[in-house]
C-alpha cells in the first residue's frame, strides 16, 4: 500500500453546512442536492399537490439559503431543516386559506379552485389527504412520525415541544382521522 491515501469521505452535513455559511457555494448546492428529495417528499405530504410542493421546495431552498449562517451545529442539520419545512409549509398554507377565504367571499371558490369533495381511489392518498385536514400541529406531528419516519423524541425536536406534546397531537390525530375515514353510516 502507499503511504499517501486519498481521504474520499463525504463531508458531514454539518461540515458542508459550516463551509456554505461562510460563503461556499460548492458546499450549499451539495446540501441542496442531498436533501431535496426530503425536502420535496415533505413538501408534497403536508401540502398533497405536485406543482405547489414542487414552490414550497423551492421556497425552502431559498429560506435554506437565507438561513444557512444561522446553523448552529447543535443539532442534526435534519433536525434544522425539518423546521425549515414545517414553517415554509404552514406559511403557504396560510396564505391558500386567505386565498381561499377570498374567493369564496366573490363566490368563485368552486370555480377557481376546482374543489371535489370525493376520495382518491389509492387508500394511502385517501389517508393522507385526511392528514393534510388536521389542525396543523396534528398534521406535523403525523407526518414527522409516520411519514418520515421521526422518534416522538425527534418529532418533539423539530416541533420545539415536549415528547409528551407529540405524543397527544398523535392521540389526538388518530381520533379525528378514524371518525374521518370511518364509512358513512357506521358509527
Amino acid at each position: 500500500m502507499t503511504a499517501m491515501m486519498l481521504d474520499v469521505r463525504q463531508p458531514t452535513d454539518g461540515e458542508l453546512a459550516r463551509r456554505a455559511s461562510g460563503g461556499d457555494r460548492d458546499a450549499f448546492a451539495a446540501l441542496v442536492e442531498r436533501h431535496y428529495d426530503f425536502i420535496f417528499r415533505m413538501a408534497y405530504r403536508l401540502i398533497g399537490r405536485r406543482a405547489d410542493a414542487e414552490d414550497m421546495a423551492q421556497e425552502v431552498c431559498v429560506k435554506l439559503g437565507r438561513a444557512i449562517a444561522s446553523y448552529r451545529a447543535g443539532s442534526a442539520f435534519t433536525t434544522w431543516l425539518y423546521a425549515i419545512v414545517l414553517n415554509v409549509a404552514r406559511d403557504a398554507m396560510r396564505k391558500s386559506a386567505r386565498e381561499a377565504r377570498k374567493a369564496a367571499a366573490f363566490g368563485l371558490h368552486t370555480l377557481t379552485e376546482g374543489t371535489a369533495t370525493e376520495m382518491p381511489d389509492d387508500p394511502v392518498e385517501a389517508l393522507w389527504e385526511a392528514v393534510r385536514q388536521l389542525p396543523d400541529k396534528q398534521r406535523e406531528a403525523v407526518t414527522l412520525v409516520y411519514g418520515e419516519g421521526l422518534s416522538h423524541a425527534e418529532a418533539a425536536d423539530v416541533m420545539a415541544v415536549a415528547e409528551p406534546t407529540v405524543s397527544w397531537h398523535i392521540h389526538e390525530a388518530k381520533k379525528r382521522l378514524k371518525a374521518h375515514l370511518r364509512p358513512a353510516g357506521e358509527v
